[in-house]
């Protein structure tokens, strides 16, 4: 991190009831770089992964790379060409279930290049990843909706979305 780069909390949502996506819309290009802390739960019931999107896109621009493990077993695949971008390598359990991550987004708000993220997330059922995205995109995100497959978020998931200057 560079000398003097700031952290400013911009937007904080804690889910009181089960919800199917969480979006944090209006994004200001003042910043460099986007983090989402999360720590959400899974209403249960069903097996699932969870998405992330930008600015309302639905095209086929979405890739990433991931890497997982168990404590047992490594694992690690690709996928390419996808209308969402899976944040998750694991699916859930079919129990309710928290994951907890981190999701950077390198320059947001540049116009002139392609945005990439990285997660970094961790499930105490079923294991640790480490997601490397693309969103083949040089729109500046404006905004971000995060969904699951199967089910929604449970109430007392948190989100938090953080800007940081001069990174």
């Amino acid at each position: 991190m560079a000398a003097g780069a700031t952290y400013f909390p911009l937007a904080t949502t804690t889910l009181t009831s089960a919800a199917a996506t969480v979006s944090f819309t209006t994004i200001s290009g003042s910043y460099t770089d986007l983090i989402i802390v999360s720590d959400n739960i899974q209403s249960g019931g069903t097996q699932g992964n969870l998405f992330i999107q930008f600015n309302g896109d639905t095209g086929s621009n979405y890739s990433r790379t991931w890497l997982s493990g168990d404590g047992a077993n490594p694992f690690s695949a690709s996928e390419t060409n996808q209308t969402k971008m899976g944040i998750t390598a694991y699916a859930y359990p079919q129990t309710t279930s928290r994951w907890a991550a981190s999701i950077n987004i390198q320059n947001y708000s540049n116009t002139t290049t392609n945005k990439t993220v990285l997660i970094r997330g961790n499930n105490s059922v079923v294991g640790t990843d480490v997601i490397i995205g693309l969103w083949r995109s040089t729109s500046a995100i404006t905004s971000i909706v995060l969904s699951r497959s199967n089910d929604n978020f449970a109430s007392g998931s948190t989100f938090t979305l953080i800007g940081i200057q001069a990174a």
